[in-house]
């Protein structure tokens, strides 16, 4: 099914004609049956308390239950774990986090519970469905209307009374119905690309568990894999148990200059090592003397290892593999592969491994809010080293289920990229649904009658 788009400007331009079965409203060019109305208008708020001893078994939500941007509950805790009088909602109410209403929470409720009183529970009038309500609430102008309604500093809130006063579009019921129907559809094809990677990051671990532990061979065959006994756990005979250093041509500390938003040369930094890779999303820059930038300049197939950072972050290491001329920084160590040796992408893969970073962190003295670990600590860190072919071996099988999970990331950020356009286009009726599309909610809402 594909959507209709209007080419028409959301301006008030009066002088230009307008197009048939259009006209003009404070939201801008609207079709003639839909109609512009006051929050308060269609919605109300319902109203109510219960202590959660009165029902201490009954579902809790609160504002950290709520995922911004996601109309589902997906999680929720109990009544009796809370304290203070909370709000009673039901089945179609609509729960709208009043508290920091930047984060974009606001979601429909399947079942009857108690929540925060941080939260409001909307209830749609007949003219209103409740699912196109919840998505409503997560429009643009919903959102810039309650983040400029919000009071206090430390925690902004705002209100029901400041609430009401927001101006929506109100389409004829069928075609709310078509809307929130397409809204939906996008939003579960998200959700699903979404189990997609949990899954295939739940097989990258477990396959890391396996190649780890046995080599590349299949499960079926691991009982003819002979096995040693070694001080980092059971490995093939075959493999060696060697210090990290061995492996290594090098290490080198990062450099230590102020970086900026431009400069000649991009440095890359501690935040920019993400799950074994380098990201550039949120690059910085330092201008350098070209002696300096060779000494520091990044070569394909080097590894960056994170040496200081928060007890649970210290030891993340990222392959780098990018083009163009990039220095790292101070808290980073540069690890020079010797090929003649090791892979790589095998030594990336086994230094994020969980069980590895486990045994790193053991490396790391501790300070204030910081740990760190050194270059010496760290060319002294046991590794398991498989002949060169059986590296290569295991790096290729954990790309494959890295490209999966980037492909599926990709899908997913392109279908949340289409949800927040349809969202707010078919919400303002820059973009209308086919007119056949929307009869068969209208048919259905006749049957159903």
């Amino acid at each position: 099914m594909e959507c209709q788009k209007q080419n028409k400007s959301g301006g008030a331009n009066t002088d230009m004609p307008l197009p048939e079965g259009y006209r003009m409203t404070e939201l801008g060019l609207l079709p003639e049956e839909w109609r512009v109305v006051r929050l308060g208008d269609v919605v109300s708020l319902r109203r109510g308390t219960i202590h959660p001893s009165n029902k201490p078994q009954a579902r809790y939500v609160g504002l950290e239950h709520l995922v911004p941007g996601e109309i589902r509950i997906k999680q929720f805790g109990h009544a009796c774990t809370t304290r203070s009088a909370k709000a009673i909602f039901k089945p179609g109410d609509i729960l709208y986090g009043k508290l920091r209403p930047y984060l974009d929470k606001a979601a429909l409720a399947d079942w009857s519970g108690v929540c925060s009183t941080d939260i409001l529970v909307l209830q749609p009038s007949e003219y209103l469905t409740s699912l196109f309500l919840a998505y409503q609430m997560h429009t643009r102008f919903v959102l810039e209307h309650a983040k400029a309604t919000t009071t206090g500093v430390n925690h902004p809130r705002t209100s029901w009374k400041a609430m009401t006063s927001v101006i929506i579009p109100l389409p004829p019921l069928p075609e709310q119905q078509a809307i929130a129907h397409v809204l939906r559809t996008v939003q579960e094809s998200k959700e699903a690309t979404k189990r997609v990677i949990a899954a295939a990051r739940e097989l990258k671990k477990s396959l890391m568990r396996h190649l780890f532990t046995y080599g590349p061979v299949p499960v079926d065959q691991v009982h003819q894999v002979e096995m040693q006994e070694t001080e980092i756990g059971s490995i093939p005979a075959h493999w060696r148990v060697v210090k990290l250093g061995e492996a290594l041509k090098g290490t080198q500390y990062g450099l230590n200059e102020r970086a900026g938003t431009s400069g000649k040369y991009p440095i890359l930094r501690m935040n920019n090592l993400i799950n074994g890779y380098i990201d550039i999303s949120n690059l910085k820059y330092v201008d350098l003397d070209y002696t300096v930038f060779e000494r520091f300049r990044l070569m394909k197939g080097d590894l960056l290892f994170n040496r200081t950072n928060s007890y649970d972050l210290v030891g993340k290491t990222s392959l780098f593999g990018l083009e163009g001329k990039y220095v790292f920084a101070s808290y980073l160590i540069r690890l020079v592969v010797n090929n003649k040796y090791s892979v790589p992408e095998f030594l990336n893969y086994y230094l994020n491994r969980e069980r590895t970073q486990d045994r790193l962190r053991m490396l790391a003295s501790r300070g204030v809010s910081q740990a760190n670990i050194s270059a010496t600590k760290l060319k002294g860190f046991d590794i398991p080293l498989p002949p060169l072919p059986e590296q290569h071996e295991i790096a290729r099988i954990l790309q494959m289920v890295d490209r999966k999970i980037e492909a599926e990331e990709a899908k997913r950020k392109a279908l949340e990229e289409v949800f927040r356009s349809l969202l707010n286009e078919l919400m303002t009726a820059r973009r209308r649904l086919p007119a056949q599309f929307v009869a068969r909610f209208e048919q259905k809402a006749e049957v159903e009658s």
